[in-house]
């Protein structure tokens, strides 16, 4: 696990980086602060390996403080001017992410951190019977019920399985592998970042399928002639 600590002053931009921190499983978040003289206790008396700082703040700006310190941590700046990014590679940042900021973006410049701080982890192992999924994913062995399986979301190299019954559960591992394992009369692939329960379909709407009220799940061109065999299938005319 990495540590971590996020620094912004933005109430709004912090809490959308603690969120990003909290689901992303190699990361592990120490404190939040909302200024970086407030930080600086933290990393006096606690091994910290990352920090995700915003650049412009009152008082000690996050290249300032970066600058003060000795031995400091991985950074990852975050700001909303484009024109700190040479700087921030100056001080030898891992990466500069620009606001409004995406996941996707999150997530890629953590895998980076995670490629400079760790050797590269074992990808995650599948074993699978008639029901259940049985998926290593950093140092836990979960145990998934098929039936509970909503869909599966692909995020680079990691996958996120929606269930009924609890929050999703991200694990690093493919979606092609992940496929491979699961029983073809009930899952199916319909978009390169999307496995879904055949069982779990209830509307289809506009070359979507929808779950819930505000999830929309994409059916691609590539995928749409199999699954419409699904559907022609269990068509009542």
């Amino acid at each position: 696990m990495i540590n971590c600590i996020a620094i912004d002053d933005e109430p709004l931009a912090l809490k959308q980086m603690v969120n990003y921190i909290q689901k992303t499983p190699f990361l592990s978040l120490q404190g939040q602060f909302e200024s970086a003289l407030k930080a600086l206790s933290i990393l006096e008396n606690q091994k910290i390996d990352l920090i995700f700082i915003d650049i412009n703040m009152p008082d000690l700006s996050g290249m300032d403080f970066v600058k003060s310190l000795s031995k400091p941590p991985g950074i990852i700046f975050t700001t909303a001017y484009s024109e700190y990014a040479i700087e921030g590679f100056k001080v030898d940042a891992i990466d500069y992410l620009l606001k409004p900021i995406a996941y996707s973006d999150f997530l890629r410049a953590a895998e980076k951190a995670k490629d400079r701080m760790q050797p590269k982890e074992k990808s995650a192992q599948i074993n699978s019977d008639d029901e259940f999924l049985f998926i290593k994913s950093e140092h836990k062995i979960l145990r998934i019920k098929l039936q509970d399986i909503k869909y599966i979301e692909g995020m680079r190299e990691y996958v996120r399985i929606h269930l009924d019954t609890q929050a999703p559960i991200m694990s690093l591992m493919s979606m092609k592998k992940l496929e491979s394992f699961l029983p073809e009369d009930s899952f199916m692939r319909v978009h390169r970042s999307f496995i879904v329960n055949l069982e779990k379909i209830n509307t289809v709407e506009r070359s979507r399928i929808v779950f819930d009220k505000n999830i929309y799940i994409p059916i691609s061109d590539q995928y749409k002639a199999k699954f419409q065999l699904f559907l022609n299938k269990n068509f009542l005319i």
